[in-house]
């Protein structure tokens, strides 16, 4: 198993169950290695926004409130950091202050370095930062294929009240 074709795997199942949606950055378009991923999605479900992460984590918690299951896609950790607040004071928190429960599957991803060098601001692997800012929020880091399955189908599946942070490695995507 590759870790390419688990990722794919995993969101074609994703998207069978009908719930879910995926938005986010070059989701309905191409121009990542995470678009790929979903060329086997039903276009229907796939919600193409603009560069605004916090908008779109604050529009992936009303729409978890409302039922639905989104998949929020961030092509990587440096691009979720602009959703910090959404995340840390309102998605993390609402279990805590109102009982509510919303359940969102948030996709990120530690850069490719290989075979070219993006820079700094696309590499960061923030994925113990945000283990200790969240306390409702389970961060799932998928070192190999076989875990990559497992995990998307625990964060659609789960009925505790969590909401996912699943972390790729881009470098694995033709490595692994």
């Amino acid at each position: 198993m590759k870790y390419f074709d688990e990722m794919c795997r995993a969101m074609e199942f994703l998207a069978r169950d009908e719930r879910t949606i995926f938005l986010g950055q070059a989701v309905a378009c191409p121009g990542t290695a995470m678009s790929n991923t979903l060329k086997n999605v039903d276009p229907k479900k796939l919600l193409e926004l603009p560069v605004t992460e916090e908008m779109q984590m604050g529009m992936s918690t009303g729409m978890a409130l409302n039922g639905m299951v989104p998949v929020s896609i961030y092509p990587r950790w440096n691009f979720l950091l602009l959703s910090v607040n959404q995340i840390v004071n309102h998605l993390d928190k609402l279990p805590v202050i109102s009982g509510y429960r919303p359940k969102v599957i948030i996709r990120t991803g530690i850069g490719s370095e290989r075979p070219l060098h993006p820079q700094h601001q696309h590499i960061g692997d923030f994925t113990e930062a945000f283990r200790l800012m969240c306390k409702t929020i389970e961060v799932i880091r998928l070192d190999e294929p076989e875990q990559i399955f497992p995990a998307y189908e625990k964060a659609l599946m789960r009925d505790d009240g969590r909401s996912t942070i699943i972390v790729e490695y881009g470098d694995y995507y033709n490595e692994k």
